[in-house]
């Protein structure tokens, strides 16, 4: 059973729906008790750096927990930013540290990077396994912020706005996207599809 955590701004009736149609199994967790029994842990994300960290925090010890157990885990927008220790968004919000790296700001780009871009899968992505049968295909983005994470290793799919920055990263049994599979069509089912197989 996936586990959505659900702290009061995530894009959670989008999610909702696409596993839905999916026919995946999931709950909404309010409460980090609510990841007791999860196959695996969602985290949808919209707004700011600052208020997710604050809301985010009682969630932080439990999430990181259950990610050491192997719990496959998958951050969707600013789901992977908080994976990072932090951003030029909040100076000293404090990110998860998940990831070493932080977030930076598009700069001589017209912010948010709003609409469909193409993603370009790196080399190593028979590792990153909810990339399967994924190459190229446009999703759907809403960001003024992307992560610059310290090794290059996680990245695992990037896209082009201004600069190349990463637009998936895996690590272990932790991946992340800064785009919003739930909105994007076939290519984003398939990721969640992808996801979902790895409980």
């Amino acid at each position: 059973m996936i586990a959505i955590i659900d702290y009061g701004a995530g894009n959670l009736r989008s999610i909702d729906n696409a596993l839905r149609f999916l026919n995946i199994g999931h709950v909404l967790s309010e409460d980090p008790s609510g990841l007791d029994n999860a196959s695996a842990i969602l985290l949808p994300g919209v707004g700011n750096f600052d208020d997710a960290a604050k809301a985010l925090e009682k969630f932080k010890q439990p999430v990181i927990e259950k990610i050491d157990e192997g719990v496959p885990f998958l951050g969707i927008c600013l789901g992977i930013q908080m994976l990072m220790e932090k951003s030029e968004e909040s100076a000293g919000a404090a990110g998860w540290g998940i990831v070493k790296g932080e977030c930076l700001k598009f700069k001589n780009v017209k912010v948010p990077h709003m609409g469909w871009n193409s993603i370009k899968c790196k080399s190593q992505k028979s590792r990153c396994k909810i990339l399967d049968g994924l190459s190229g295909e446009f999703f759907y983005f809403v960001h003024s912020y992307y992560v610059a994470p310290e090794d290059a290793g996680v990245v695992a799919a990037t896209c082009e706005y201004g600069v190349e920055f990463p637009s998936a990263i895996a690590k272990d049994n932790v991946f992340a996207v800064q785009f919003h599979p739930e909105k994007s069509g076939a290519a984003g089912l398939r990721l969640l599809k992808n996801f979902a197989l790895l409980q």
